[in-house]
């Protein structure tokens, strides 16, 4: 993979034809903005998304995404956003109860994808995962569910022409007993985004974190 940093090239990055984004963060520099300026994006235009969110409720990115001049309510209305909560997934299930919880949620991902780009003038479709992280434990900490899971999402974006975008916390994987997932997305991945911390650390008028990409 060629790695970039800095400036617009996040911008490139995202107006690039990457079917499947990581992006990978840490505790010193969160890669959530990173998420809200993608689904932004993912929502310009004709274009619709399915959020599949672990981490906050939808009051939270909607509060976010009004501030950035997005309206996510307006989109989930209009069905262009279809909003999954999942804080509480997979609802107690255990054992072989948690890989068909994951089917069922396959199954409503591919069914929200086909109806969008059944419709006229059918923009692109991105999936987006808030994260992975919290998905493996959902799953109780089963990484073969998750990455079941994955590769169907995967085999989704070729099949319909659409874009996966995941979310994953990269200093949580960086025991060699844990590094597993976070190497199987970067194998899959045609676009690497790291959030990391300024050099200098944070300042009243700059972010403090800085995006590098690396395309495969």
């Amino acid at each position: 993979m060629e790695e970039y940093g800095g400036g617009d090239l996040l911008s490139e990055a995202m107006g690039s034809t990457a079917r499947v984004v990581v992006v990978e963060d840490c505790v010193e520099a969160p890669g959530a903005f990173v998420l809200h300026l993608l689904l932004k994006r993912a929502l310009a235009g004709s274009g619709a998304a399915a959020f599949l969110a672990l981490a906050q409720p939808f009051t939270h990115y909607d509060r976010i995404l009004r501030k950035m001049g997005c309206n996510l309510s307006l989109h989930r209305r209009n069905e262009m956003l279809h909003f999954f909560e999942l804080q509480a997934f997979p609802g107690g299930a255990r054992d072989g109860a948690i890989a068909d919880s994951f089917v069922r949620l396959y199954s409503e991902i591919q069914r929200v994808v086909e109806v969008t780009r059944a419709g006229e003038n059918a923009g692109h479709f991105t999936i987006m995962i808030d994260d992975i992280s919290l998905l493996e434990v959902a799953a109780h900490g089963s990484v073969d569910d998750v990455l079941d899971f994955l590769h169907y999402c995967v085999t989704l974006t070729s099949e319909m022409d659409c874009s996966l975008v995941i979310l994953i916390h990269e200093d949580i994987y960086a025991g060699e007993e844990n590094i597993g997932l976070l190497l199987h997305l970067r194998y899959i991945a045609d676009l690497v985004v790291k959030a990391e911390p300024l050099s200098t650390g944070l300042a009243a008028d700059v972010h403090g974190q800085r995006c590098p990409c690396s395309f495969r």
